[in-house]
């Protein structure tokens, strides 16, 4: 049944004179799809009878996420609600009919919140600082609240794959923590469900997608131009290693869904101080260290195969 998620709907072919675009734009899409639905089975993000609170908030990636789930949705093996919302936190400049017009062409249901946060951001954070921290809370507390007057049972949020990466390495570099953004967590003020649809998808697909579908991109003036912010520079290291270290992302990513406690150092989530030889063979143990290659040493010289043993 869950299987459903994660199919591949067929996509009608139309005859262009760009065949190979249109087919890499197709394989594109059923992996947007694939990834999506196999988040939403991994982590069980969406149920029967739920109402999924999209937060859209006129970037690449929020509407990407509400696209897929909408395609999903028409075929899920589950009934569930969708309704788009969008916080218009009063920037200046800020074009409020684009959303709007863009969901009610969509027609799926949308809200529109108007709250000021940005005289709040700008009265509270000196000139030159970063105004992500005040402007995520400020935003997080509204959400939840618009989430409880429309019914909602899960607020899906865009983070993708990559925010996921910068934010462990984030955590590491300035916080001294390992941790990063789960795909699926309880709010703040422990009522509501979150969650990442996109939590598998890389955001290359993202910028590709949004191109695709011409999405009226909304960029934030408050917080978008600041350049020199830790996130946007931990975001460069990760897509230059990319570039030169094809897989390299990928195996890190990966690595966040296979901890082993027992090898790292936090004794809260390890019992270091009870350990006690048991005689028994322990597949985790030391060997846990050796590469395949350390399995080649029974061809090596007598001398060295001392060492082994």
């Amino acid at each position: 049944m869950n299987a459903v998620w994660i199919d591949e709907a067929p996509v009608a072919g139309a005859a262009t004179n760009s065949l190979k675009i249109e087919r890499e734009t197709h394989k594109l899409e059923k992996r947007l799809c694939r990834e999506v639905g196999r988040a939403i089975v991994d982590y069980n993000m969406i149920e029967e009878g739920d109402k999924v609170m999209v937060c859209v908030s006129g970037g690449k990636d929020s509407y990407a996420m509400l696209d897929i789930l909408l395609k999903l949705r028409a075929r899920a093996p589950i009934h569930f609600d969708i309704v788009a919302v969008n916080l218009d936190q009063k920037q200046p400049g800020f074009p409020e009919e684009v959303l709007p017009r863009y969901l009610s062409e969509l027609g799926v249901d949308f809200h529109i919140e108007n709250q000021d946060t940005y005289s709040i951001v700008k009265r509270v954070i000196p000139e030159g600082k970063t105004t992500c921290g005040l402007c995520s809370r400020l935003r997080r507390g509204i959400l939840y609240r618009v989430a409880d007057e429309l019914g909602a049972t899960k607020v899906a949020l865009g983070h993708h794959r990559d925010d996921m990466l910068q934010t462990f390495f984030l955590n590491m570099f300035f916080a001294g923590k390992l941790k990063s953004m789960p795909p699926k967590l309880v709010s703040d003020d422990g009522k509501h469900i979150v969650i990442r649809p996109l939590a598998y998808v890389a955001e290359k697909d993202l910028v590709r997608w949004a191109q695709h579908r011409e999405f009226p991109i909304i960029p934030c003036t408050l917080c978008g131009s600041q350049e020199n912010l830790q996130r946007k520079q931990v975001g460069e290291m990760l897509r230059e290693w990319d570039r030169k270290h094809p897989g390299r992302v990928e195996n890190m990513f990966t690595a966040l869904q296979n901890v082993v406690p027992s090898h790292l150092l936090d004794g809260t989530q390890h019992d270091f101080k009870g350990l006690k030889a048991t005689g028994v063979a322990d597949e985790d143990g030391d060997k846990a260290f050796d590469t395949p290659s350390f399995d080649l040493l029974s061809q090596a010289p007598a001398a060295l195969r001392i060492l082994q043993g």
